[in-house]
């Protein structure tokens, strides 16, 4: 069901008066009668709008299931919602879904707005929860949860959920497994509501979902063999065990593969990103879908072995938003089953884009950490660790999203993107081109397809 939208029209036929005491024809005089008449009937409407009007108030309140916009940044769902502040005021935020994590995390302008008391350690602080938040038009409890977290970062940089996004507080996987959800790509929507309330279309597949934090796994194939990988929406990107990729690596020579995090593979900047192997796996078979040309980055066995304690279960990766972009995924939790409804066939090239490897600062800057090889060649020249990306193609890039500067980075194999760098306090210009990089198996190095 949409979220509610209250409208009404009150149209009044255009009235003409008499003039003197005579009448037009198909004109009538305000004689005392009708006036008072017409004075009755007038309140009894606007008693009966006042009734509708509060009736559809708690409605709103009390909403099973609503859709409100999404923006998708960097692959990832970013939706907004309302806070209660202590004054009883709402403060609108920007939330992020993230069903691939089950902890509760807001901003420290957040957590002082909402006057949460605040402990830190070494490492994060953490409140106690929100008491819930309002989702067009409905309540969603956040006591689910036991604590909030809340990164340890400068006072200037109170606002910032996670750099490079514009989010204040997420939508963990622990609140949305009591709901059915639908991530609709597409469209850019989103939907939630009580179990049973929203009408999944599309293939379908169950799912195991871990009761108690909502992380869900599905059933998968890989060459032939039976995997279990994790479904998350706010992950920019899917990851495959690297013992798996290495196997498949060794066994497929003709697979595109890279060094380095460039497009949606550039999650968060993280100093191990200018490292990462990357590589094109052919097929894919996840849950109901069969996905080829699958980009996926190489997970050290220690992150593996987390993920595992966290679900509870095997797992060799998990299957990101980069590769669900053309669907409507819908999550029943209450019934263990995933919703795939196929939207649009194109593909938009997630990674024809500029060479680099980049770190969004808490300040709104963007770091540069390396440049992407293939073959062990850096594909763009010029550029050293630590220099600053100040403007692309005479744009400013401060204070924007990760997802907007890799779109401005994005474009044809073979285009020409003017880059402003900052080293060491003076700006130079220079030129590189947008690579086509995990291009199809299938493409020969001309970029034709055999």
């Amino acid at each position: 069901m949409p979220q509610a939208v209250w409208s009404f029209r009150l149209s009044h036929a255009p009235l003409r008066f008499a003039q003197g005491r005579g009448t037009d024809e198909g004109v009538r005089p305000y004689t005392g009668y009708n006036f008072g008449m017409r004075a009755v009937i007038s309140g009894l409407m606007l008693l009966g709008l006042l009734g509708q009007l509060h009736a559809q108030g708690k409605n709103a309140a009390g909403a099973r299931v609503v859709t409100v916009p999404a923006t998708i940044d960097h692959n990832r769902v970013v939706i907004q919602g309302d806070l209660r502040l202590p004054d009883g005021s709402m403060q609108t935020v920007r939330v992020w879904v993230d069903n691939g994590d089950p902890d509760l995390n807001l901003s420290r302008r957040l957590a002082t707005l909402l006057s949460l008391p605040v402990k830190c350690g070494d490492q994060e602080c953490s409140s106690p929860p929100p008491e819930e938040i309002v989702i067009g038009g409905m309540n969603v409890p956040l006591k689910a949860v036991n604590e909030a977290k809340i990164a340890l970062r400068p006072v200037n940089e109170a606002a910032v959920l996670a750099p490079g996004m514009n989010a204040e507080i997420n939508l963990p996987s622990s609140i949305l497994r009591q709901y059915d959800v639908l991530i609709d790509f597409v469209e850019r929507k989103f939907s939630i509501g009580a179990p049973g309330t929203i009408h999944f279309h599309g293939a379908s597949g169950k799912a195991l979902v871990n009761a108690q934090n909502g992380l869900i796994q599905v059933p998968s194939q890989i060459e032939g063999k039976k995997y279990n990988l994790a479904l998350n929406v706010g992950s920019s990107t899917s990851f495959l065990s690297e013992e798996l990729f290495d196997k498949l690596a060794a066994a497929h020579g003709d697979w595109p593969r890279m060094t380095g995090a460039v497009g949606s593979a550039n999650m968060w900047g993280a100093s191990e990103e200018t490292k990462w192997k990357v590589m094109s796996v052919e097929r894919v078979q996840f849950g109901p879908l069969f996905l080829t040309n699958v980009p996926m980055v190489a997970l050290p066995k220690p992150a593996v072995n987390f993920f595992e304690k966290r679900v509870a279960m095997p797992t060799v990766g998990l299957v990101g938003s980069n590769m669900l972009l053309n669907y409507r995924v819908g999550l029943d939790y209450a019934h263990s089953t995933v919703f795939f409804d196929l939207g649009r066939a194109y593909r938009f090239p997630d990674f024809d884009v500029v060479g680099l490897i980049l770190r969004p600062e808490g300040d709104g800057r963007f770091t540069i950490l390396g440049v992407a090889d293939i073959d062990g060649k850096p594909l763009v020249d010029g550029v050293e660790g630590g220099d600053h990306l100040e403007a692309v193609d005479d744009l400013p890039i401060s204070g924007v999203t990760m997802g907007q500067v890799w779109s401005m980075l994005g474009g044809t194999p073979g285009q020409e993107k003017k880059l402003t760098i900052e080293r060491g306090g003076k700006e130079f210009f220079l030129t590189a081109k947008v690579q086509h990089f995990l291009g199809d198996s299938r493409e020969d190095k001309d970029g034709k397809k055999k």
